[in-house]
């Protein structure tokens, strides 16, 4: 922690790096500000009630907007919409040839890319807020007319996704850089005081029910099972698979290059937490579908999909989903093939393998085992956390989970970020 500090403070005596993590405060600030400004012609409680029936990715949407989604404020759908375009733009990247060719046009193509993926954020804030207003028709509040009260509604968030935008993209212009990640690693922390209140709700609801040791007991639970999700995320990601790569001997004039050994790294937790909410949003559709349209309709097929997790069947089909979603992203990100040709291309082979082909098949193989582990991985250390706060009737758990693997991907990220900044002025480490 005292060297901790003393790093700040070595940032801090950098006049660019200063105003970089100021302006970055301000930011956040604005956004905390935003998440607390009501929309127009909306029941709070109402509001509140219509988010809790939406089950997990309720949840999971009003942790990353720092509870501005249970509060109904402008802000309330925060940076999801872009995380859904963004995502979208990757798998189409793949599929269209055109946008895989601009993809390749370097920071002109990139720049492009980004206004794409602004208009089709537009777009998926306009159908998750008609979404929003369908489903709160009965907590309208507004003295309008129907018509102009939706445009309100509708317009009031989809604005406030935009201003949240606007937000992350400041402070990757002129502050201290992943305003995207930023603005979901505060908007977790922000919701932490309400989990350790939920928590304490809880023992004293045991301590009630049951029995103070039983209490205890569901105490260290939660808590050991946070710290132990925390350290496990944090040892996967930094996890490597390093294959030795040997470089051959040139002479080049008088000069000789090559000649020494390094190695490939390949990281063992290459998909992060994309495959976790690929899977979250699939098995939530119909939990919202269900909220939004057939609220009040019963049926046995109908309350499952309302209420499914106590279900071993809901457990099951989440964890081939999140198994699935694994491969299928790292098979889009991960190139055995550019790999191969960039060693060959640089006069490097791996020891025992030849080049081309066999090289290809070799790091396809450990790509291939280390993907299992990496989907092993995601989802035990999702689904573990649920499946106890299923079991003991309690929701405070799922902090352990999918929360835990953003906030340490997060802040790795800015870590990291920070540092790369600091070194630029500093031969010094941030970490040293």
């Amino acid at each position: 922690m005292k060297q901790a500090f003393r790093n700040l403070v070595r940032a801090f005596k950098i006049p660019d790096i200063r105003r970089r993590l100021l302006f970055t405060v301000g930011m956040i600030a604005l956004f905390r500000v935003g998440g607390i400004i009501p929309v127009p012609g909306i029941d709070r409680v109402a509001f509140t009630d219509l988010v809790n029936r939406f089950g997990q990715i309720g949840a999971m949407m009003d942790i990353i907007s720092g509870g501005a989604l249970k509060a109904a404020s402008i802000f309330a759908m925060g940076i999801s919409p872009y995380i859904t375009s963004s995502i979208i733009m990757q798998l189409l990247t793949v599929a269209i040839p055109a946008l895989q060719r601009l993809s390749k046009e370097g920071e002109s193509g990139r720049k492009k890319m980004q206004q794409i993926t602004r208009y089709v954020t537009v777009g998926m804030a306009l159908i998750q807020a008609f979404s929003f207003w369908f489903a709160a028709r009965s907590a309208v509040t507004a003295a309008l007319p129907p018509a102009l009260s939706a445009i309100l509604i509708i317009l009031s968030f989809t604005a406030g996704t935009m201003i949240t935008l606007w937000i992350a993209e400041q402070i990757d212009a002129h502050g201290i850089g992943n305003g995207v990640s930023m603005l979901i690693f505060i908007g977790i922390l922000a919701r932490v005081p309400s989990m350790v209140e939920a928590l304490f709700v809880y023992m004293r609801i045991w301590t009630v029910t049951s029995s103070v040791l039983l209490a205890i007991l569901y105490f260290v639970l939660v808590v050991g099972v946070f710290f132990f999700a925390f350290v496990f995320v944090n040892f996967v990601a930094v996890a490597e698979r390093r294959i030795p790569v040997h470089y051959a001997r040139r002479v080049v004039g008088r000069k000789q290059y090559g000649g020494q050994n390094t190695y490939l790294p390949i990281k063992v937790d290459q998909a992060s937490v994309l495959p976790v909410i690929f899977a979250t949003s699939i098995m939530s559709v119909p939990n919202l579908i269900i909220s939004f349209f057939f609220a009040d309709r019963t049926g046995w097929l109908i309350d499952w999909f309302r209420n499914p997790g106590n279900s071993p069947i809901y457990y099951l089909i989440q964890f081939l989903l999140i198994l699935g979603f694994t491969f299928f992203y790292l098979s889009i990100q991960f190139n055995p093939v550019e790999i191969a040709n960039n060693l060959q291309g640089n006069g490097g082979y791996i020891p025992g393998i030849r080049p081309g082909r066999p090289t290809v098949n070799y790091i396809k193989g450990v790509s291939r085992r280390l993907t299992w582990v990496n989907g092993l991985f995601l989802a035990v250390i999702t689904l573990t956390p649920m499946l106890i706060g299923s079991l003991t009737g309690t929701s405070a758990i799922w902090f352990g989970g999918t929360a835990v693997l953003i906030i340490s991907g997060v802040a790795r990220d800015i870590t990291t970020k920070l540092e790369a900044q600091l070194s630029m002025r500093s031969y010094k480490g941030f970490l040293d």
